[in-house]
């Protein structure tokens, strides 16, 4: 499967793009485990066109996760473009355009899933004007490298836009689509359904790979996938939560699984280690310890622990990262 003339191999699989998971550090280890290509958290245009501080540390990619995906959302087409030249410049591998974010603070402002609101026609078809397309084409139009689109099924079951849109999408310039099985209305409810994805992708008029997401927890919910609704490549989110080795056709042992979150740790403090940090009020330390601690608390790892809720809330609340190694080696005894 190629996206542009990005070679990613048969059957693929992505790491999503998600806000205060998908750092630096975190890509780094589902790329070391098997992911081909891989997101940074989502950028907002408005906050990358301001030079908001935080939103431009987002930007920072490094060779050993190529290829590696920007991701984008907004409400404006002028903002849109002008971030999309300016994410140029931090030389990713492809950008990627939201417009599947269900989240009131995104969706509820117009950007991410709002997009999808009001944009199918009584025949079927979409609506011409809809800000979407227009956002859509001035950015391929803006720059160099390849642009993809993630989004839903649509807004909500009465408006399931995904079949009519995806032509439109790829009639903009497109070079992938990546569609979440559910409506903006569902939010993460229920179960995805992939019918409508494997639809768009046996489209005839459809010739750009096709990315499933939705639901899938493991490499045999992948299989089955892309073997029932021929996809080219599948991506996967919530799964990864501490779990950077879902990627890997390996089964590691629980002490290397338990190794790896301590390097993930590692990993974050020494990223956050930077000349800025040190100017700042808030530590290298606890910078890096807030990158991963919700890894550590949401990793399938633990859940054979009795009472885990506890070990649980300490991990939230620990500080420094002796306290959180030792809560870690604590687990890890237990476990054995």
């Amino acid at each position: 499967m190629k996206i542009g003339n990005i070679d990613l191999g048969p059957r693929p699989l992505f790491l999503a793009p998600m806000e205060d998971v998908t750092d630096i550090g975190f890509r780094m280890l589902c790329k070391r485990f098997g992911a081909a290509m891989v997101y940074t958290e989502f950028v907002s245009a408005e906050a990358l066109v301001r030079d908001v501080k935080s939103t431009v540390r987002k930007l920072t990619i490094a060779d050993e996760e190529r290829p590696v995906g920007i991701q984008i959302y907004g409400r404006d087409v002028d903002a849109m473009v002008e971030a999309a030249k300016i994410v140029e410049q931090a030389g990713p591998d492809l950008i990627d355009l939201n417009f599947g974010c269900p989240v009131k603070k995104v969706a509820g402002k117009g950007a991410g899933a709002g997009m999808l609101q009001n944009i199918l026609l009584p025949d079927g078809t979409i609506a011409p004007d809809a800000k979407l397309l227009e956002i859509t084409r001035k950015v391929v139009q803006a720059t160099k490298l390849p642009v993809t689109v993630k989004t839903r099924l649509g807004w909500n079951h009465e408006q399931l836009s995904i079949t009519a849109l995806a032509e439109q999408l790829q009639d903009c310039g497109i070079q992938a689509l990546t569609i979440h099985g559910r409506t903006r209305s569902q939010m993460y409810t229920g179960q995805a359904d992939w019918t409508l994805i494997g639809e768009v992708k046996h489209n005839p008029r459809i010739h750009i790979p096709i990315i499933g997401n939705g639901d899938i927890k493991s490499l045999d919910d992948a299989d089955r996938h892309f073997d029932e609704y021929g996809v080219d490549a599948i991506m996967i989110g919530r799964a990864t939560f501490g779990c950077p080795w879902i990627f890997s056709r390996k089964e590691l042992t629980l002490d290397e699984k338990i190794d790896v979150l301590e390097e993930q740790l590692r990993i974050n403090i020494e990223r956050c280690d930077t000349e800025e940090m040190r100017n700042s009020k808030k530590s290298a330390e606890l910078c890096g310890i807030l990158h991963t601690r919700r890894h550590l608390a949401a990793s399938p790892v633990f859940k054979g622990i009795p009472n885990f809720r506890e070990t649980r809330i300490k991990m939230l609340r620990a500080e420094k990262q002796d306290e959180l190694l030792d809560i870690l080696e604590h687990c890890r005894e237990i476990l054995k």
